[in-house]
């Protein structure tokens, strides 16, 4: 799949999505004006005479407007309630239904095999290692939620844990990762938050019933027209129920054939994730779950997760059998009803040979590079494992805990100069200290490709640190950046990938609007960043302008080598932050582009660091086996 046109695709989704809404709206005005006016028409003993039809003649027109804003409103002002409570991403769908936060060091095999797939899967796509959450649910089941890869977060239940094997796991993470990457899980966000608006109604019916209750026990004569009202209001609610799960039906069902697709392109594995579907239809609580708030989400999970009435229309998922011949036409129909999983390894097979980096690599096409922008596949997991499989023992065991993960990002970035670290002693946080002498010790000496994977690796245990500690921690990173009174390259890429992986779940997601439907719109910027590639490398000024010009020949675009220096980046920063709104179907040849500069100049490690730091702020996640 194309990452490009899935996340364009994502973008016309929402289109058809508030259409549809805006269908289901209209059908909610006129129901509620017409039961108004019949309210009104029979609550008067003229009205009763004239009859129905007649009454709703008679309406005033004034009557049908504060009808209609009255009900605009009350949608509007639920569905925007609904969305600011979302703003946090996918850490507030997960709190919905009570999920625990897993912690990175935990000791429990089950759990950290899980954390492990996910670290691997999510390093292969090259987005940030999202925080995992268990949900207390004997069902077979998980999500992915979050307006980006910048704060979604992985759910999954206890049921997934104890009854899945490592490759069974990975084909549900590499499914609930496409729904992240294709944008799906940006529109199942703002799918809750619409819904909630034509679902509002039937509350409405449901606090004028209790009012006519309590004015009925007091034996007031105007309680009858009020309990008609509120049943009438409950019964439109119940229709909007209806309209919003054949809304979810519809924007839903055909994305997880998709996602299904994916999942195997990734692990090249189909017997991983068509098993997890059988062990669902095995299990005795299959894909359900108990929780009152899971109807809500019903749309994001692996599986169905709630029956619903007319469950064959109004799913949001295929039937179980029909996606595992999907995958496994030759599938002889029969669930497995599995046994817990005793199997604890933590480890992919032959992970613990590994002896270092795969530096073999993969085809360093220019057209490749684009081609798997968010679409990783099973070259981008091998390799990502043998990252992993390469680092330093205790490099690893420090990204997952709270505090050394802070030590280990420190270590990073401290200087050569002596002085200068002698004065940030007094500046650092007094309980990382004791973890900087050992992790230096150890660290090694480290290419910026392997700095950067524990640096995606140490996000879920700063992900935990609170709102001062963030504080605290964002402003010591600078602090280090700034001792020698330079940036370098890979301080510049570290502090990016830092702030994109971090900001949004301290200071809430932004996504940026599209402004540029094309590269010529934004030729000045483009013309930057290529000359901050081409400039990185080790060559001379011809060198580097025989590398600006291959990028701007795979672009097809005339422009100007900036040979001048950068000093911390500021012209970079400025392009990237506007080449950030263009338009996804734009990105392609940008990154091409960029991918060109850095192969024709050689792809040193800095090179390729920079590139996955551009790319990673242009939001187009690039798998580390491509910057081999």
């Amino acid at each position: 799949m194309d990452f490009f046109e899935a996340q364009d695709r994502a973008r016309r989704k929402t289109w058809q999505l508030i259409v549809l809404f805006a269908i289901a709206i209209v059908g909610l005005i006129v129901a509620t004006n017409v039961l108004v006016a019949i309210v009104v028409a029979f609550s008067t003993t003229p009205g009763m005479a004239r009859g129905a039809s007649a009454a709703l003649n008679d309406q005033p027109a004034q009557t049908w407007v504060v009808i209609s804003l009255g009900v605009l409103i009350c949608v509007a002002g639920a569905s925007l309630y609904k969305y600011l409570a979302l703003r946090s991403g996918g850490r507030a769908v997960v709190e919905m239904l009570g999920g625990r936060l897993i912690d990175p060091g935990t000791q429990s095999l089950a759990e950290r095999r899980l954390l492990n797939v996910v670290e691997e899967m999510a390093i292969a796509s090259g987005i940030r290692v999202p925080a995992v959450y268990r949900i207390d649910e004997d069902g077979i089941n998980a999500f992915a939620a979050g307006f980006g890869t910048d704060d979604a977060v992985v759910g999954v239940t206890a049921g997934t844990l104890e009854f899945l094997n490592r490759e069974e796991l990975q084909g549900v993470i590499g499914h609930e990762f496409s729904h992240v990457l294709n944008g799906d899980s940006r529109l199942n966000l703002r799918l809750i938050a619409l819904l909630n608006g034509i679902l509002f109604i039937g509350l409405v019916g449901r606090i004028l019933l209790r009012g006519a209750s309590n004015t009925s026990g007091r034996r007031n004569s105007g309680a009858m027209p009020l309990l008609v009202l509120g049943v009438g209001l409950i019964v439109i609610g119940a229709a909007g129920t209806f309209c919003g799960n054949l809304i979810k039906a519809a924007v839903s069902r055909q994305r997880e054939f998709l996602a299904d697709a994916a999942s195997v392109q990734f692990t090249r594995n189909p017997h991983g994730i068509a098993n997890a579907l059988k062990k669902i239809g095995g299990a005795p609580a299959g894909s359900h779950l108990a929780n009152a708030r899971a109807n809500e989400i019903s749309h994001m999970f692996f599986s169905q997760a709630v029956s619903l009435f007319l469950n064959s229309l109004m799913a949001t998922h295929p039937p179980l059998s029909v996606r595992i011949r999907a995958i496994e036409p030759g599938w002889d129909g029969k669930f497995l009803a599995g046994a817990p999983v005793t199997d604890t390894d933590d480890a992919p097979d032959g992970a613990s040979a590994f002896a270092g980096r795969d530096t073999k690599g993969s085809d360093p096409s220019v057209s490749r590079v684009a081609a798997v922008v968010g679409n990783p596949t099973q070259a981008s997991l091998t390799h990502a494992q043998a990252l992993i499989g390469g680092l330093p023992a205790r490099c690893v065991e420090a990204a997952h805990d709270p505090w050394s993960a802070r030590a280990l990002l420190y270590v990073l970035l401290l200087p050569d100069d002596r002085t200068a670290r002698a004065a940030l002693a007094g500046v650092l946080e007094p309980q990382v200290l004791p973890h900087l002498a050992e992790i230096e010790g150890v660290i090694g000496a480290l290419d910026d490709m392997q700095r950067l994977t524990l640096v995606s690796m140490a996000v879920p245990a700063l992900l935990t640190m609170s709102r001062p500690q963030y504080d605290r921690f964002v402003a010591d990173v600078v602090a280090l950046i700034r001792a020698d009174r330079k940036i370098d390259l890979f301080e510049w890429v570290m502090h990016r990938v830092l702030l994109k992986s971090l900001k949004p779940h301290f200071e809430g997601p932004a996504a940026p609007a599209v402004r540029y439907r094309t590269l010529e719109d934004v030729r000045p910027q483009v013309g930057q960043t290529l000359s901050a590639i081409a400039r990185a490398s080790s060559g001379n000024v011809a060198a580097q302008q025989q590398a600006f010009a291959a990028g701007a020949n795979a672009m097809e675009l005339e422009l100007s080598f900036d040979a001048a220096d950068d000093p911390n980046f500021a012209r970079l920063n400025d392009a990237l932050r506007e080449l950030r709104l263009l338009h996804p179907l734009a990105k392609p040849r940008l990154i091409k582009g960029c991918a060109a500069c850095v192969l024709d100049s050689g792809a040193t490690a800095s090179e390729r660091a920079l590139l996955i730091g551009i790319s990673a702020t242009l939001d187009c996640p690039l798998p580390p086996d491509l910057a081999i």
